[in-house]
């Protein structure tokens, strides 16, 4: 393989080290949850959050796609490892979350209503704290195969 100043040279086209490259991992979590506010009445509640406000809870399979924008290293050629992007969201994410009544069992949503919304800023703010700034960090999730949200917006 030729190698340049500039970058590497493959099969005729030249790739540039300081090009960005995007990598995913995505991952699956259950969790129960209640879209409730407490400062309103039941009525209130129940014209704004629907189902979604049943006093019993209900429950998502969470698709959750995390992407981290970088350069890859030329040592490796990654720009992330997954397996210990995997690990990272394992430990910090799915630990914490899944299997879960979000309004009931975690910290993060003990004031905060588990919306699809408030639930990825939370994932992001966890996983920003673990993956140095230099990657670019982007999260979409999924809470049903047509309803998803992403952060931060692009």
């Amino acid at each position: 393989m030729d190698q340049h100043v500039a970058g590497l040279s493959i099969a005729g086209s030249i790739f540039f080290m300081a090009d960005k490259v995007a990598v995913f991992r995505k991952e699956h979590f259950n969790a129960a949850h209640r879209l409730h506010n407490p400062m309103w009445d039941d009525a209130v509640n129940e014209k704004v959050f629907g189902k979604c406000n049943n006093p019993h809870y209900h429950g998502h399979n969470y698709e959750l796609i995390v992407k981290l924008t970088g350069v890859p290293d030329p040592a490796t050629g990654y720009v992330y490892d997954l397996k210990l992007l995997s690990d990272l969201i394992q430990e910090n994410v799915l630990a914490r979350f899944d299997h879960k009544n979000l309004n009931l069992d975690t910290e993060e949503f003990k004031d905060l209503n588990p919306t699809a919304e408030n639930i990825v800023v939370v994932i992001y703010h966890i996983l920003r704290a673990k993956i140095d700034t230099h990657y670019d960090l982007h999260l979409r999730l999924y809470e049903t195969e047509r309803n998803f949200v992403e952060y931060p917006v692009q």
